[in-house]
């Protein structure tokens, strides 16, 4: 048979492949993914288009003498042909594996999820049937207010069916969607940026984005050269949000156990327990919380330093990372929970920051006396993982605060910056708000971050460009 197994539904393959399998267990992931997107640049659309794919991994284990071995074959277009090879190959992986350290028993006792049989949700142009209208519209304002925009609208909804040998039937929905949107000035002297994550377009709106670009780019008329050095700065939600993102990227329990991180204590251990921040800081992760919600159990294509494919179809429950300023938790496995004797806490799905604070960004901007605001960091780079120590770029505006109004726009810098030390360091945290990480959003979408003061951010030198 050649014909290719889009025409089967998803949870007929799974179930299939489990039937092929001859190992001793199995899991098997079908991801069926469909995208949507809008292209933009110089106040006209350029492009858009829709596209549908399904990736197939198999994860066989086998039991030895010595322990138990996986084996792990993913492959996308997999047609009704390559099927059973597919899961042939996953069993000679296996077999041809040494023990694997993570190995545990394949989860048992999940719920059934009642949609397992149903078809695959899918995304499509429809999801800009709102949006694309008020688009036009931010295009003929901008137009007229001379400045230019460019950017992208993309939508992605995966559902994702895992099924395993010990009778797990899981399947969940993901919707993601992002919104950048950049205006320049005709001559490309000034830039500013503004982006959203949404689930389905409808609480986005792009001649608010629009307006808020043209203040920004009317600040950027007055130009401030700025030295290095320290400077009290307003971290806004999409800053913060790319750092806190890369920390918990660093939160692997294992590794801090064994002295690697920034997590570590010295002497041994890790630094569970000990308070990070005088500010009362929650971190934490929720696969139900509204308008952010994830997978409510674990999906692992692969294992790593905070994932398992034993684990595959975990349930996922809400945990606080940091809690009150204390560090909580740290990312676990079953195998990794064992080995540092911390409570299994498998890897989050969104990230949400609580501060206590109540304040907007322009509230906190109204009650700064001199400082940085800064639009958006890129091209973020570990330094030293035992510190956290990372450096990036601003971009896109920076501007000067004096006594609670923004008088200019300076030039961009090179930070030098450790998340943890910064939240040791804070001043004050606003209010929580839904933001997209301007670095990690091709990566991780769902987060809800405040504004942050840090009273003496690191600029450590200046950077040239826009």
């Amino acid at each position: 048979m050649t014909s290719s197994i889009r025409s089967t539904k998803p949870h007929e393959i799974v179930e299939r492949a489990l039937e092929l399998s001859t190992a001793d267990g199995c899991v098997v992931i079908a991801d069926e993914q469909s995208t949507a997107n809008l292209r933009w640049a110089g106040n006209a659309l350029t492009t858009n288009g829709v596209t549908r794919g399904r990736s197939l991994t198999v994860i066989a284990t086998v039991e030895g003498r010595e322990g138990t071995a996986s084996g792990v074959v993913s492959r996308s277009a997999v047609t009704a042909a390559d099927l059973e090879p597919l899961v042939r190959a996953a069993e000679a992986a296996a077999r041809g594996a040494g023990p694997a350290e993570d190995a545990q028993p394949l989860v048992t006792g999940t719920p059934a999820s009642p949609d397992f049989t149903d078809a695959p949700a899918e995304t499509s142009s429809a999801v800009f049937a709102d949006f694309a209208p008020a688009l036009g519209e931010a295009f003929a304002r901008a137009r007229a207010g001379g400045r230019e925009l460019y950017g992208f609208a993309n939508h992605e909804l995966v559902s994702t069916y895992v099924g395993t040998s010990t009778g797990l039937r899981l399947r969940h929905d993901q919707p993601k969607g992002t919104l950048e949107l950049n205006a320049k000035s005709p001559d490309r002297q000034r830039s500013a940026w503004a982006g959203r994550a949404t689930r389905d377009f409808k609480d986005v709106d792009p001649t608010v984005l629009d307006a808020e670009l043209a203040v920004r780019l009317g600040w950027a008329e007055r130009k401030i050269d700025l030295p290095a050095g320290r400077y009290e700065t307003l971290l806004p939600p999409t800053a913060v949000a790319d750092l806190l993102i890369y920390q918990m990227w660093s939160a692997a329990a294992r590794d801090a156990a064994e002295g690697r991180t920034v997590f570590s204590k010295p002497g041994g251990g890790t630094r569970v327990g000990e308070r990070l921040s005088e500010l009362p800081l929650t971190l934490r992760s929720d696969p139900n919380a509204p308008g952010l919600e994830s997978a409510p159990f674990v999906i692992a294509h692969s294992s790593g330093d905070d994932a398992s494919v034993f684990d595959n179809g975990l349930p996922v429950p809400a945990t606080e990372w940091i809690r009150e300023g204390e560090l909580a938790r740290l990312t676990t496995t079953r195998h990794s929970a064992a080995l540092t004797d911390l409570p299994l806490s498998p890897a989050f799905g969104n990230l949400i920051l609580d501060g206590g604070g109540d304040r907007s960004l322009e509230e906190m901007v109204a009650g700064t006396e001199r400082g940085l605001l800064l639009t958006c960091l890129w091209y973020i780079r570990e330094v030293d993982p035992a510190t956290l120590l990372l450096t990036g770029l601003t971009r896109d505006g920076v501007y000067l605060v004096e006594n609670g109004q923004v008088t200019g726009a300076v030039n961009n810098f090179r930070f030098n910056e450790s998340p943890v030390d910064l939240l040791s360091r804070a001043s004050e945290a606003g209010r929580t708000e839904k933001t997209l990480p301007r670095e990690w959003g091709d990566w991780f979408t769902r987060a809800a971050m405040p504004a942050v003061r840090i009273p003496d951010f690191n600029m450590s030198s200046v950077s040239k460009g826009v």
